[in-house]
């Protein structure tokens, strides 16, 4: 049965970890698309503006995954992990502009409505996907050996994860 409790657990943590992902990148695909749009109105770049879009809805989601989504985590200098984040952010990035400028430039479709489907929509989701990934992965990884203790059913060590995750300690 261990093994089991072991994956349960797991597998809670993640979902936990993906939804506060979500809330915080739904909060900035508010921001996203607002800044985007703002700027749509005022000029007729689009990779401009989703360039800068994404610089601002970037910062603002790096201090509420920090702050909220990743908290858990094992923690490195503010510079390292803004570091990583914004060259990861930049691939995520490149996705999005590659959708867009392909939609906009090769496909040619112009309307305001194509350059969002591009940008926000397709762009936003393969982008969303490599940053999840990429965010547990580089920027604020797990603290391994206790998480590999209580895989293997450690007690110790399941009481210390439960405890940086509801706040009783911190690293």
């Amino acid at each position: 049965m261990r093994p089991f409790h072991a994956l349960a657990d797991r597998v809670r943590g993640l979902i936990s970890e993906l939804a506060k992902f979500g809330t915080v990148g739904a909060f900035s695909l508010v921001v996203d698309v607002a800044v985007f749009n703002a700027i749509l109105t005022a000029t007729d770049k689009p990779l401009t503006a989703k360039i800068l879009a994404t610089l601002v809805s970037a910062t603002n989601a790096f201090a509420l995954n920090r702050a909220w989504s990743f908290k858990d985590r094992e923690r490195t200098s503010v510079r390292r992990e803004y570091g990583l984040f914004f060259v990861l952010n930049v691939v995520g990035l490149g996705i999005a502009l590659l959708c867009l400028a392909v939609s906009h430039y090769v496909l040619g479709f112009e309307s305001r409505l194509a350059d969002n489907i591009a940008a926000n929509g397709v762009g936003l989701v393969l982008g969303t996907a490599f940053r999840f990934w990429s965010y547990r992965r580089f920027v604020w990884a797990a603290p391994s050996e206790v998480e590999e203790a209580a895989a293997d059913g450690d007690a110790a060590a399941r009481a210390v994860l439960s405890d940086l995750r509801d706040g009783t300690i911190h690293r």
